[in-house]
């Protein structure tokens, strides 16, 4: 006999005794609250009555020899006397009868001498089961209903992502060591400094001891910060791949929620997740959507959950409780809003700062990128590199994957040098709109602007040298020009004036050349006027507010009032003035100068719509000054050079 068998004990709770009390309680309510009254009445009393003609409907039901009437209102006193119906109850006559057939001869003999008018149906039966299924119907259907959300709710210990109970758990999705898709180094091109920053996280938790034998502490956080498309969280799971650790990965807006103690719960149940798998590594991507600094004034607070959340999550990255073997990764493009709380040390002890590739990178990013696609021989890296200054690594791979498109649209049977070209051109200034009507004078107008711009950037030492010119219209521009920018860590003073000076030039060539302005220069105007304002207010460039700078790091930005006094603010709106005026008028006179070229450049414009550095190169001459990209790349092939003439031959 097996004495661990449990014995059934009655009286232990459970859910199915609910579900039975309460079909007991609607079962004597639908049988006990019946809107009708019943009386019986024998057949002799039933005579007379229908002499008296009391009865508003007569049922007779054959086979049980009963008869059903109900009375009507005005005859309710002479029927049911001092028994009368309570207001709002219908009542019925049940009356007992010899044969269907002797109720047939006595009520033809009532009408042809009372002439009674009450309507008589005849039913063969009075079906009380199917009535009593008909009644309990909609009662059945809500208890299965109620039984179904109670199982959906207890099922799995409140486990699933449809369950009520599973609000409050984690949404992070696991990687585990043991996934076929890892993401390595090897996947990730450029980024040398930041994989340099990560290394030592991985080295950590593939040998947690060489560290701690020597009573170092590894940083329990790391904060990606940079542009979006540069590649943060490419580079997280490239370390979980590397480390060959499990990787949790969720998104700061996982924690929202609009239910109370949501976000804190979720928050709670991913360490504790992580803490089962460690060592292991949390990633959050957009952390800011959780991490943003708490507002001072508790009262002005519009969203006390997500600082709820917050609080949480600082309490669990560096708390009472012991978090070894987790180590979390962030990823932001706005780390200047997250909390100082949450930046500080002990929670992420590091900032890893992801930026915009240069050309090298770009140009390893390239090759990774072009690998799955079949292009031609005549696609050059480092050419590609060039022509996409400012590109993320986001944005390359979808040049790779526009180009490839565009191939297959002219049925290429490969990816030509051209089809990249093409993919820039849209990715950077929209789709072309050949069909756009113009007029001859806007056209006109339209050659003149954009050759004062490729004019003045081929003349100017610091302006950014020229790649493209095109009069054809381009999303919500009628012209573009397309120019290779120099990949400076500084700027300055001279170069600024320069760049100010370039993009003054289509304003400065219409009012030259064609003695009238028009609106197509409002995007120069506004890029010339916040650069202006930059070099006065931040960078302490202006001749009369010299080395002073109203720019706050903390944020805060003076959204109520200025740093500054009025007197001030009208002496920074007349140094800005100036230097706008000044580069204007510098515009202008380089473009009266070489006005013949500047002619000729406006004339193949308009003639061909298209023109290149190549034609520029022609009119003017070759541009003196070399632009840093130029520089780099002649500097990567003399040491590829030098590298193959060191290596020895086979």
């Amino acid at each position: 006999m097996n004495k661990n068998k449990k014995k059934f004990n009655p009286f232990n709770f459970n859910v199915y005794y609910i579900y039975g009390g309460i079909l007991l309680m609607l079962g004597y309510l639908v049988f006990t609250s019946n809107d009708t009254s019943v009386k019986k009445l024998d057949w002799t009393e039933f005579q007379t009555l229908v002499q008296k003609d009391v009865f508003d409907k007569l049922t007779v039901y054959n086979k049980r020899n009963i008869i059903e009437a109900t009375v009507r209102r005005d005859k309710y006193a002479e029927v049911f006397k001092s028994e009368m119906p309570k207001p709002g109850v219908t009542p019925k006559l049940t009356i007992n009868i010899p044969s269907a057939d002797k109720f047939s001869d006595f009520y033809d003999a009532a009408v042809k001498e009372c002439n009674i008018t009450t309507p008589v149906t005849y039913e063969e039966s009075d079906d009380v089961l199917w009535q009593i299924f008909i009644s309990m119907a909609p009662i059945a259907v809500f208890i299965l209903l109620m039984i179904f959300l109670m199982r959906r709710m207890s099922s799995g210990g409140g486990k699933g992502p449809g369950n009520v109970f599973s609000v409050g758990k984690s949404r992070a999705q696991l990687f585990d060591k043991d996934n076929d898709k890892k993401v390595t180094f090897k996947d990730v091109a450029g980024l040398a400094e930041a994989k340099q920053e990560v290394e030592e996280i991985v080295a950590f938790l593939k040998n947690p001891g060489k560290y701690t034998e020597l009573g170092g502490k590894i940083p329990k956080g790391a904060l990606l910060v940079g542009p979006p498309g540069t590649g943060k969280t490419l580079l997280a799971k490239a370390v979980a791949g590397e480390a060959n650790v499990p990787f949790f990965s969720l998104s700061g807006s996982d924690f929202v929620e609009m239910f109370v103690g949501v976000g804190a719960s979720r928050v709670r149940d991913l360490f504790r997740q992580a803490k089962e798998k460690a060592p292991c590594i949390v990633f959050i991507d957009e952390i800011d959507a959780v991490g943003r600094a708490r507002e001072k004034n508790v009262n002005l607070s519009s969203n006390d959950e997500r600082e709820n959340t917050l609080n949480q999550l600082l309490t669990e990255m560096d708390g009472f409780s012991s978090n070894s073997g987790v180590i979390i990764l962030s990823a932001t493009n706005r780390a200047d809003v997250l909390d100082k709380a949450l930046l500080r040390a002990g929670r992420f002890d590091r900032q890893i700062h992801v930026e915009l590739p240069d050309l090298n990178e770009r140009k390893e990013i390239f090759g990774v990128h072009l690998r799955p696609i079949k292009k031609d021989e005549s696609i050059d890296t480092d050419f590609l590199a060039r022509q996409t200054p400012g590109f993320s690594g986001a944005d390359i791979a979808n040049v790779c994957n526009e180009a490839a498109l565009i191939a297959a649209r002219c049925n290429k049977s490969c990816v030509q040098k051209e089809d990249f070209m093409s993919a820039v051109d849209r990715i950077v200034g929209g789709l072309e709109k050949r069909n756009k009507i113009i007029t001859t004078d806007e056209k006109k107008s339209v050659a003149y602007h954009e050759a004062g711009h490729a004019t003045l950037s081929w003349l100017l030492e610091y302006a950014q040298p020229l790649v493209k010119v095109t009069i054809i219209p381009r999303g919500k521009a009628l012209g573009a020009a397309w120019y290779l920018p120099e990949e400076r860590q500084i700027t300055t003073y001279e170069q600024l004036l320069d760049e100010m000076c370039a993009t003054l030039g289509g304003r400065a060539a219409e009012e030259v050349f064609l003695e009238r302005i028009s609106t197509g220069a409002s995007n120069d105007l506004e890029r010339v006027t916040k650069q202006a304002y930059a070099m006065v207010v931040y960078f302490g460039m202006s001749q009369k507010l010299p080395n002073i700078n109203y720019y706050d790091s903390t944020g805060q930005n003076w959204s109520f009032t200025k740093p500054y006094s009025e007197d001030t603010a009208k002496l920074i709106d007349n140094e800005v003035q100036r230097i706008i005026n000044e580069q204007y008028s510098r515009a202008k006179s380089i473009l009266t100068q070489y006005a013949s070229g500047h002619n000729e450049l406006a004339s193949v414009l308009i003639e061909r719509e298209v023109i290149y550095s190549e034609d520029v190169e022609r009119i003017f001459g070759k541009r003196p000054w070399a632009s840093r990209s130029e520089e780099l790349l002649r500097l990567n092939e003399s040491e590829k050079n030098a590298e193959s003439a060191n290596t020895p031959s086979a």
